[in-house]
């Protein structure tokens, strides 16, 4: 086939020979977003390869050819077109009667004239359709009555046999428009339609190709308006095989069929998600056999404990090491209320000097290092400012207490203890539980966060890095699913890699697996960038508690440390000058600031619990003291200096 513009192609071809395969004999570039087509193919090279699987009609352009004035079509519009003129035009009336009644078809017939006709004081205009109904004597002469169809009247015309052309004949049913369309003698071909106001028009359609090419994931969506010229090439592409690349999250999806010999077309770009060493390495061009859906499809993610940099793991739910329950750490009286759970008790130990609010609430208790709670549950005091508050309720534990719970009145020996959701502090848990649980044991029985010791490592994997840490803290619980991955260079190692994390483009090639050397047992342990494992926590099904309430604003505990200058009638400017003498002449003298011995005094005096609030108007230098907590200078180290 020679080359040909793509919109010629398209029209001509037959919809029952797709699919076919077409070279692009001259390629274009359109300059322009893709969006701005609706994600239409814009760019074509020299060369490429298209596999047209389908054609759909978009439009139809009607053309004015006298005015050139467009209008679109839908491709479900109800008018009928009908051409101006046949293939073959006649001199006479006579002629066209003549060639009327001896075919097959009979009158009437529709023709137009490429010349104004006027007759009987009328004017027929030129390419004005006609119908001829028969031949009958009109006023002694031997005429053709003819009946001319506008939208205002019905008017029927006599003209004679021997009146001059050239006229045209019109096929006798009028056609749809997708007839019209398909049609090869229509093609550019005035025509004329009833319902439309124009007198002649020209249908120009506007096609989509649907097309398979290389390397693409989706079908490919060409416009007929592309300006390239294309050749069929249908017929020597017969062992041309189009390659469809993959994602992961569509083998995924699709379910199989496993195991699948794929090779890597792309990996994502961005930081990396794991430091695993066969995650870490994948790369364009590596094959591997995916060999279908992990089972479990949950996931825990797991941080170590101790004082170096933690790092963070997701850990399988095939993991077969052996966990034991450490003691928990709570860091406000919201966290005790978080893990409390119906039915378990909990109890911790104080290991941070806690100060109460026994002033403004006597019911809210200081706490001090080694006392022991339990947790009750939560309720309702009133707070500093008389406003109802959510406190946690608990029951101060002591040897004598427990000695005594059986015998009368053991019970009135505990003391209840209310701390508001926002008290900060230190608690540890009391435990005594020795048992070795499974992971999943352990997340089924306990409520995440928890904290553990892996006692035992994963005999399946050798390299377990879980074993090595004095704790684990396990955070989250989530369904991710993943696939199990082994490369075509190592069949023994085996993974597993999950595709919305580590979604790689794939294409699928022919291989026969090898039988790899012993059971497949993918990694259950894989190591996360601390980025990556920030990123994971903000995901909606790894968002943490929310933070502990606040503690409302104490604000006379504001006023008494700097006197207000609005209440005193002093400008901030005076009060600077008031407050330079003190500093100035011993920065110029380059002397240490000397305290007067009365201000330690005054200040040892003041309860702990009370440093900081001076009197209404506090010297500076008292302020000094209270927020930098100076030593006294001794008057001999000031003589000797």
């Amino acid at each position: 086939m020679e080359p040909a513009p793509l919109q010629d192609f398209v029209r001509a071809l037959d919809p029952a020979s797709l699919p076919r395969v077409l070279r692009v004999y001259s390629g274009v570039y359109f300059q322009g977003s893709i969006y701005e087509i609706s994600g239409n193919e814009c760019c074509l090279s020299t060369g490429d390869l298209i596999k047209v699987t389908q054609v759909r009609l978009q439009k139809v352009v009607c053309e004015n050819p006298g005015t050139g004035q467009t209008m679109e079509l839908a491709p479900n519009f109800q008018g009928y077109f009908s051409p101006l003129r046949s293939l073959q035009s006649y001199r006479t009336l006579e002629e066209l009667v003549s060639a009327a009644t001896q075919s097959p078809r009979q009158l009437p017939v529709r023709f137009t004239s490429t010349h104004r006709i006027a007759a009987e004081g009328k004017v027929v205009p030129e390419e004005q359709p006609l119908t001829l109904e028969a031949v009958e004597m009109h006023r002694g002469t031997r005429c053709a009555r003819c009946v001319l169809d506008t939208r205002a009247q019905r008017v029927v015309l006599h003209l004679p046999l021997c009146q001059k052309g050239p006229f045209w004949e019109q096929p006798a049913a009028p056609q749809t428009l997708l007839q019209a369309l398909q049609d090869p003698a229509l093609r550019d071909v005035p025509l004329t339609c009833s319902t439309l106001p124009w007198g002649s028009l020209i249908l120009r359609p506007q096609y989509e190709v649907l097309a398979i090419m290389h390397m693409r994931r989706t079908i490919v969506k060409i416009p007929s308006t592309l300006e390239v010229d294309v050749e069929d090439v249908t017929a020597s592409s017969q062992h041309i095989h189009f390659i469809k690349p993959l994602l992961l999250s569509e083998v995924l999806a699709r379910g199989g069929p496993f195991p699948l010999c794929a090779q890597i077309l792309e990996v994502p770009e961005g930081p990396p998600a794991f430091l695993s060493p066969w995650l870490g390495a994948l790369h364009k061009g590596q094959r591997l056999w995916i060999c279908g859906q992990a089972s479990p499809s949950w996931r825990v993610l797991a941080s170590s404990k101790g004082r170096k940099m933690p790092r963070h793991f997701v850990v399988s739910g095939a993991y077969q090491g052996k966990l034991r329950r450490r003691p928990r750490e709570f860091p406000t009286a919201y966290d005790l209320l978080s893990a409390l759970q119906p039915g378990h008790s909990l109890r911790v130990v104080v290991t941070k000097d806690c100060e109460g609010e026994e002033e403004e609430n006597p019911e809210f208790t200081s706490l001090a290092v080694g006392d022991r709670l339990e947790v009750l549950g939560c309720g309702q005091a009133h707070g500093i400012q008389g406003k109802e508050v959510d406190v946690l309720v608990c029951q101060r534990l002591n040897d004598e207490a427990e000695e005594g719970e059986e015998e009368e009145g053991g019970e009135d020996a505990q003391e209840r203890v209310l701390l508001p959701l926002y008290t900060p502090g230190c608690f540890v848990e009391e435990m005594n539980d020795a048992r070795r649980y499974s992971l999943a044991d352990l997340t089924a029985q306990f409520s995440l966060p928890c904290e553990v010791k892996v006692v035992a490592k994963d005999t399946s994997h050798p390299a377990d890095p879980l074993a090595s840490f004095l704790g684990l803290r396990l955070e989250e619980k989530i369904m991710e699913p993943f696939l199990v991955v082994r490369l075509d260079a190592e069949p023994g190692l085996c993974f597993e890699i999950p595709p919305r994390w580590l979604d790689l483009t794939v294409v699928e090639v022919e291989g026969q697996p090898g039988q790899p050397a012993g059971s497949l047992l993918a990694v259950p342990v894989e190591e996360l960038t601390e980025t990556f494992y920030y990123c994971l926590r903000k995901l909606p099904a790894c968002k943490s508690h929310v933070p502990p309430p606040r503690p409302p604003k104490n604000q006379g505990v504001g006023r008494q440390r700097r006197p207000s200058s609005k209440e005193e009638g002093i400008k901030p400017s005076q009060l600077l000058k008031l407050e330079q003498p003190t500093l100035l002449p011993q920065i110029k003298k380059n002397t240490f600031p000397v305290l007067p011995k009365h201000s330690s005094d005054v200040y040892s005096k003041i309860p702990a619990h009370k440093k900081g609030l001076g009197p209404a108007q506090p010297s500076l230098q008292d302020l000094d003291k209270n927020e930098h907590d100076y030593e006294e200078i001794s008057e001999h180290f000031q003589k000797t200096i």
